[in-house]
């Protein structure tokens, strides 16, 4: 037994919404990126850090809430039913109330929590509108969104951009946000750049149950259409990093209380044109938009990722 000097105070987890875009194995003509499903997965691996109180899906809402239903039943072994509700369907039409928003509004009413949002913010972004008197009532929403000025998103072997996705979808579910006064969270490429999953590392998967072997067959055609845009077999799990920042926030370097900007420039994704940038700077003198800005990753964390995908499978078998 410990002594009293020792002794480790025993700490509650926090209690989460969490708001996901999860696509895995949707069909299309390319494979569907797998890092939504990954971090539900990291997230039911640490139910003494994170306890889910509820999921929303947003954009392919419908397909999103079965493939959701579909890993909580293959591997939440925490012993609690975790209701999954359709948001947005198409991530353009902020205020339009639904079955996500409605769930949200309710179980803020109940208490104060943090929103992990790793997907498009129309969901929360209706709330926050609709629901102005709630606003209080959430602790912090975590993205997986914006970058420092100038940062170009070139991954791998940097030949092609690509864009910030989650804000490039719904700029103005962002700017509804910062504009409510709400405690940012930003965790995006420039942090979860230094996480990389290559083929040996998800390996395990394909000698595994039933429900692993269907992951490993996303995860590895992901890693393979990675190397046709960007050189290299492997991907990086984007929004493990915005729910680090809740499971083990000291695996990450931040920029404290930055001030946050809407920048509108020349594209970097199509040849021609402008688009607006999410862009933080402590040279930003002109706006009242602050954040927390997650800009490393520290060695350990790809670790994490990978230990907790072999725990879940691990337990899956048993």
């Amino acid at each position: 037994m410990l002594s009293a000097d020792f002794a480790q105070p025993l700490t509650k987890p926090r209690r989460i919404w969490l708001d996901t875009d999860i696509m895995i194995g949707m069909k299309d003509k390319t494979p569907r990126e797998v890092d939504d499903a990954i971090a539900l997965i990291m997230a039911l691996e640490h139910p003494d850090k994170v306890e889910i109180v509820g999921i929303s899906t947003i954009t392919y809402a419908n397909y999103a809430y079965e493939v959701t239903q579909k890993i909580l039943g293959w591997y939440n072994k925490t012993g609690r039913t975790i209701p999954v509700y359709r948001g947005s369907d198409t991530a353009n039409d902020v205020g339009v109330e639904n079955d996500a928003t409605r769930a949200l509004a309710n179980a803020l009413r109940k208490e104060k929590m943090p929103i992990l949002a790793i997907g498009p913010v129309t969901n929360v972004a209706t709330l926050i509108k609709n629901h102005p008197e709630l606003i209080p009532q959430i602790e912090e929403v975590v993205v997986c969104a914006g970058r420092t000025p100038g940062l170009p998103f070139k991954p791998g072997l940097e030949k092609l951009s690509v864009g910030d996705y989650n804000f490039e979808m719904d700029p103005e579910s962002f700017r509804i946000l910062f504009n409510a006064g709400v405690r940012m969270v930003l965790s995006g490429y420039e942090c979860s750049i230094y996480t990389f999953l290559g083929k040996t590392d998800i390996d395990f998967l394909a000698n595994g149950s039933a429900d692993d072997q269907w992951v490993y067959d996303q995860l590895r055609p992901w890693q393979q259409f990675n190397e046709e845009l960007f050189g290299v077999d492997g991907f990086v799990p984007w929004d493990t990093t915005p729910l680090g920042y809740l499971t083990h926030p000291n695996y990450f370097k931040y920029y404290h209380d930055i001030p946050v900007r809407i920048n509108v420039r020349q594209s970097d994704t199509e040849p021609t044109g402008t688009k607006p940038y999410l862009e933080v700077s402590y040279d930003y003198n002109d706006t009242n938009w602050r954040a927390i800005y997650a800009y490393k990753t520290l060695p350990g964390f790809e670790e994490i990722v990978i230990e907790d995908l072999k725990q879940a499978s691990l337990k899956n078998r048993s």
